[in-house]
């Protein structure tokens, strides 16, 4: 007990003496700072900062920039106008035959029409340019008109017309067909005759008519002189050769 004793004395002792001489010693001045060390390694990448204001209009200084990025594709765009026909192709092979097809019935030539006529000059009225052959020889179907010297076609076909037409005299006569909504269609024949002898002119043609066609003979305004007797006759004839499918 007296040995702690003595120890706690000794140490109190100590304390004071310690607290003593550190009250009598002077502070030093602060150092000078140290050389900067060595960077450091990079950081890792910061977030993405926000979009920004958009900048200022760039000032134009008349050199061309630098080509940039191809940009991406835009929408497509309406189609345009359509282009001119192109060349015909050439013809392209025969194609095979069909199949045979099944036998008609039997045609009957009686039902069928025939149109013809022939008709001859011996007192036809005066005046115009269509020539008149007034008597009727023969008029199958009668399409021939007498007083007006006109066929009138009723069977659309190929038809056979044909003239002989007696005269002293130089003449010139014509085959007139005409049709609807169309001009006149003309053949024209001539013959001179310088001696005043009975001379005959005459003339024939192949036409294609449809329904409601007209032909007649029409005779030049200046020569047209045909002779009227009983020595001579002029006569018109036409028939249907077939008729049209």
């Amino acid at each position: 007990m007296e040995t702690l004793w003595g120890w706690l004395v000794f140490g109190a002792l100590a304390l004071s003496l310690a607290s003593a001489a550190t009250q009598d010693v002077c502070q030093a001045p602060d150092g000078t700072n140290g050389a900067a060390g060595t960077p450091g390694r990079p950081g890792r990448p910061g977030l993405k900062g926000e979009r920004g204001d958009p900048g200022a209009p760039g000032i134009r200084t008349g050199i061309r920039g630098i080509k940039g990025d191809e940009g991406d594709p835009g929408p497509p765009g309406s189609p345009g106008k359509m282009g001119y026909p192109g060349l015909s192709g050439a013809m392209g092979a025969p194609g095979t035959p069909g199949l045979k097809g099944t036998k008609g019935h039997p045609g009957d030539i009686n039902a069928q029409p025939r149109p013809a006529f022939s008709a001859v000059r011996r007192n036809p009225p005066t005046g115009g340019n269509v020539v008149i052959f007034d008597l009727v020889v023969t008029n199958e179907e009668g399409r021939y008109q007498s007083n007006s010297g006109r066929f009138v076609c009723s069977v659309p076909g190929h038809y056979y017309f044909s003239f002989q037409v007696v005269s002293k005299w130089d003449i010139c006569l014509s085959i007139v067909s005409s049709r609807k909504g169309q001009s006149p269609f003309s053949l024209g024949f001539c013959d001179l005759n310088s001696k005043g002898i009975f001379q005959v002119l005459s003339g024939s043609t192949v036409l294609q008519l449809q329904q409601g066609d007209q032909v007649w003979i029409e005779k030049d305004p200046v020569k047209g002189r045909i002779y009227q007797g009983s020595e001579a006759d002029s006569v018109f004839n036409g028939f249907l050769i077939f008729p049209s499918t």
